[in-house]
């Protein structure tokens, strides 16, 4: 008998989602992610939850219309994650016609089936505080709802559910040959140890590489695919107010500018066809000129280059001429050939709808295997089990528990950890019960809690997507930092 039902090979989104959905109808299932969990496009991407207002201009009603339905599930399993924000978009007189914009937003209001958030609206941004960080003449915007993501801790939470579940998760796992009998036998160099694992099925979610681990591990045909790659720059807080700006650029494609970790904001995003290594990927200056001369458009501030702190960029497959299901730009295909063991291969699409991807992916399963009926519509991720509208109740509820944190302490750490806060700090009464300190935000029981139950191993897994405290930690503390998860792992 084989050790495993599933094998997934790939830590990103969509390999962390098939686990979490398999292993939650009962399958035995191991993960084998080669790096860290969501380090390749899963962190590039724009942080959005929502229909996407550019494939509702594309009259793909159907996409936006799924689209907007999952909004609301995340909204209700990941309260914590998930945050709805009023997105605004400025009208702009050599752009599209204001009657066009507020059409498609009525549109967009209609296909949300349960509306949960605020309708769309128009608004005089010349007596509204959107229109202080923003350049004049401008004086009409449109305001909508859509949500953001915290997409790294949405990757790594996911991994937590499906380990909770029985999932074996595995990290610093290659694997370096796969062989196709009536099941799959998988050799594996597990952070230095070679092992043998047997799977009755295999999953390829490998992202951008998924030709390479076709080829050379499971030495098969490649699907058909376009690379692309994808980028954001961070700047330090253009504007006071807590709306996502929505820029219509003169190339008509659509920039967003977010609020990003309190003192920040994301401006993104740009994508090109590409082709190289998926580990090597940067963005280049003329992205990064680009992103600032699409922001100088509207915000009065300039932004320059040299302004910019950090880029984040990765590569993702897009769905070419292919046999595969399309899904959402991204794609799925499924081999069950007669004697030999299935093949699941998924790549692409976005996080909004990550969820129902996995879903479907697992529902190819069902003539294989006994399994449980879908479930991950209703259930929270950890942590979530609070309505969305409470968020800030949960925020209150830890400064009154742990009075030694400030509320923008306290905020941080409900978003990345939701009602399971009390599993990291306990029954501290001061700072000095949470041990040694790196910068103001990261204490010792945070990284044992992120490094026991989360697979970080290095300082990266969580100053990067863990959280985004690299952001403004200092040199000594990262180097703090390092000697002390060194000293926990000798």
């Amino acid at each position: 008998m084989a050790d495993y039902d599933l094998a997934i090979i790939g830590g990103g989104l969509n390999g962390v989602s098939i686990a979490r959905d398999a292993a939650g109808r009962g399958l035995r299932v191991i993960l084998l992610e080669q790096g860290d969990l969501g380090a390749g496009a899963s962190q590039a991407s724009p942080r959005l939850i929502h229909g996407d207002l550019q494939v509702l201009e594309r009259r793909a009603l159907f996409r936006v219309r799924t689209a907007l339905k999952e909004r609301d599930i995340w909204l209700r399993t990941a309260p914590h994650l998930v945050r709805p924000m009023r997105f605004v978009i400025p009208a702009h007189s050599d752009e599209r016609q204001p009657w066009v914009l507020r059409a498609w937003l009525l549109l967009y209001d209609r296909l949300a089936s349960h509306p949960r958030l605020p309708a769309s609206a128009t608004i005089d941004i010349t007596h509204h505080p959107v229109g202080d960080a923003l350049k004049r003449p401008i004086g009409l915007a449109f305001e909508y709802s859509d949500c953001v993501v915290d997409d790294s801790r949405l990757v790594v939470l996911t991994a937590v559910d499906a380990a909770e579940r029985g999932a074996d998760i595995r990290t610093g796992a290659r694997c370096v040959r796969a062989d196709r009998l009536d099941s799959w036998r998988l050799a594996v160099i597990d952070r230095g140890h070679r092992r043998v694992v047997t799977a009755r099925a295999l999953a390829n979610a490998s992202g951008a590489w998924t030709a390479s681990v076709a080829e050379t591990v499971l030495r098969m045909k490649p699907p058909e695919f376009g690379a692309v790659r994808i980028g954001q720059i961070v700047v330090r807080r253009l504007f006071d107010t807590d709306n996502v700006y929505v820029f219509q650029n003169s190339d008509r494609r659509l920039i967003f500018a977010s609020p990003y970790e309190r003192d920040f904001t994301l401006i993104g995003t740009v994508r090109h066809a590409f082709k190289g290594d998926p580990a090597a990927v940067s963005m280049t200056s003329g992205d990064v000129g680009y992103l600032c001369d699409a922001a100088n458009r509207y915000f009065r501030e300039r932004v320059e280059p040299v302004d910019v702190v950090r880029t984040v960029s990765g590569a993702n497959l897009v769905a070419g001429p292919t046999r595969g299901r399309p899904m959402r730009d991204g794609a799925m295909a499924f081999d069950r050939t007669r004697g030999k063991a299935p093949l699941l291969t998924i790549f692409g699409g976005d996080v909004t709808t990550a969820r129902l991807r996995a879903e479907q992916a697992v529902a190819r399963l069902t003539p294989l295997y006994p399994m449980s009926p879908r479930w991950t519509a209703h259930t929270p991720l950890p942590g979530g089990d609070f309505a969305w509208e409470r968020f800030d109740d949960e925020v209150d509820a830890a400064v009154a528990r742990w009075r030694f944190l400030s509320e923008s302490q306290a905020r941080r750490l409900v978003a990345a950890y939701g009602s399971r806060l009390a599993v990291i700090l306990g029954d501290a009464r001061e700072r000095a019960d949470l041990g040694p300190a790196f910068g103001p935000e990261l204490t010792g029981v945070e990284v044992r809690h992120l490094m026991a139950r989360e697979w970080a191993r290095f300082p990266d897994d969580i100053l990067w997507r863990r959280s985004k405290l690299g952001l403004t930690m200092s040199s000594a503390d990262r180097d703090a930092l390092a000697a002390f998860m060194a000293a926990r792992v000798s």
